[in-house]
């Protein structure tokens, strides 16, 4: 039942993630509130109130699944409230569609337009919504969004696109499903059909599964890489049959036929390809994940770095998510260990997981990163270019274990396009 349930939600990582932004007492939170009907954010007369991101996963219609994110006042002061500031700004990473609340009785401020410029900077689709539109006197009745006659100067100068701002009141609700039905509008423009394994395969294509049951392996449920694979096998009337490594042999012998693809755990790679005839394509969760996140090239381009560390080079290895450790965990375990066994040297290891991706990696001569399952592809895209423009290479779970295993070629057969990255 669990697992079904997980099978029919829609994770996280795959909803839009709208981000509410401001200055303290603009009324994010209560706007929050408005917007999704419900008290997701503690609500106050006292400034930074709200003192850390509030994420809450919800439907809202129109846009559907959603992430709502409600931030720090960009405006916070003393030494706490720096790092809070850098935590909101941190929170654009995440965000897919943001939404700039300014209070419309002062007007936008300096910080205003700045995150104004910053949203246009990233190329970050954005709203400004004016709040508390019922303390303004003398309004003046706009048929598209109920514009104020008096805007301050500073309000007027910004408008340049009356489609990207509108007057609201999270005390009476004016304006409110307005405002929802012009995120619902951005959404759709957002929209991604970018399919994970569907694209790979035809109706009644049989795709096997690898999946390991050991130590690490989370007790009576499936991981998110694995559940999501196998509904949009199923979304492209494809067929799949899921076995652990120990059993793929007999699996394949079973099947009329040989399936059009195999896909596996990371961690076990090297046995699922000696048993995986030559004539099936084989790839792993991580390597869809990677494609269908959009960051694959330069995962693979990093996969190189891996031959050539040398002792006492520093290695990061992060992971999207936190979870207990294992006493044979993939990340802090096993990784290094194929690492060292592979570069036949003794690199340094320095590690991450959830939210903590560190803003200096200059320090680092290589980055291995999880395959992001719970990460959107905002995040994930956000990392890559933070590693990128630091000049450090960048390669996931799945693309370093079967560059280790001399099977990174054989992997990336699904994705031509992939191959000749490796003969640059």
């Amino acid at each position: 039942e669990n697992i079904m349930s997980n099978l029919n939600d829609t994770a996280s990582a795959n909803r839009l993630h709208i981000g509410f932004f401001g200055l303290r007492n603009a009324g994010k939170s209560s706007l929050v509130n408005a917007v999704t009907g419900q008290e997701l954010a503690v609500v106050s007369d006292v400034k930074g109130t709200t003192t850390d991101p509030v994420k809450k996963a919800m439907e809202l219609l129109p846009l559907g699944p959603v992430v709502i994110i409600d931030t720090p006042g960009l405006d916070d002061e003393g030494e706490l409230g720096e790092k809070r500031v850098t935590r909101a700004r941190r929170i654009l990473a995440q965000t897919d569609l943001a939404v700039l609340v300014v209070d419309s009785t002062v007007g936008m401020q300096q910080e205003d337009l700045e995150l104004e410029i910053l949203f246009k900077e990233k190329k970050l689709p954005y709203l400004i919504a004016f709040n508390k539109a019922d303390l303004m006197k003398d309004r003046v009745n706009d048929a598209e969004n109920h514009i104020i006659a008096e805007k301050t100067d500073s309000a007027k100068k910004s408008e340049e696109n009356a489609e990207n701002r509108i007057y609201v009141s999270s005390l009476t609700g004016e304006n409110v499903n307005e405002l929802k039905e012009r995120l619902g509008a951005f959404a759709q423009k957002l929209k991604n059909e970018k399919k994970l394994i569907g694209d790979l395969i035809s109706p009644g294509d049989v795709v096997v599964l690898v999946i390991p049951v050991d130590e690490s392996a989370p007790k009576g449920r499936l991981i998110l890489p694995q559940q999501q694979t196998m509904r949009d096998i199923l979304d492209n009337h494809g067929i799949f049959i899921s076995c652990q490594d120990t059993e793929l042999p007999q699996t394949l012998e079973a099947l009329a036929k040989p399936p059009a693809l195999v896909v596996t755990d990371s961690q076990a790679f090297g046995r699922v390809a000696k048993d995986t005839p030559a004539d099936v394509m084989l790839t792993s969760f991580s390597i869809l994940f990677a494609r269908y996140k959009g960051s694959l090239e330069p995962l693979v381009r990093g996969a190189a770095r891996l031959a050539t560390l040398k002792n006492g080079d520093r290695v990061l290895i992060s992971e999207g998510c936190t979870h207990h450790r294992q006493c044979n965990d993939i990340g802090t375990v096993k990784i290094p260990g194929w690492i060292r066994a592979f570069c036949k040297a003794e690199p340094e290891f320095a590690y991450s997981s959830g939210g903590d991706f560190p803003e200096d990696l200059s320090d680092y001569a290589l980055i291995v990163h999880c395959g992001g399952c719970m990460l959107n592809e905002k995040e994930m895209s956000w990392r890559i270019g933070k590693a990128l423009e630091a000049g450090v290479p960048i390669v996931n779970y799945g693309i370093a274990i079967a560059q280790m295993h001399g099977i990174l070629k054989r992997s990336l057969e699904p994705f031509p396009q992939m191959l000749a990255l490796l003969e640059d």
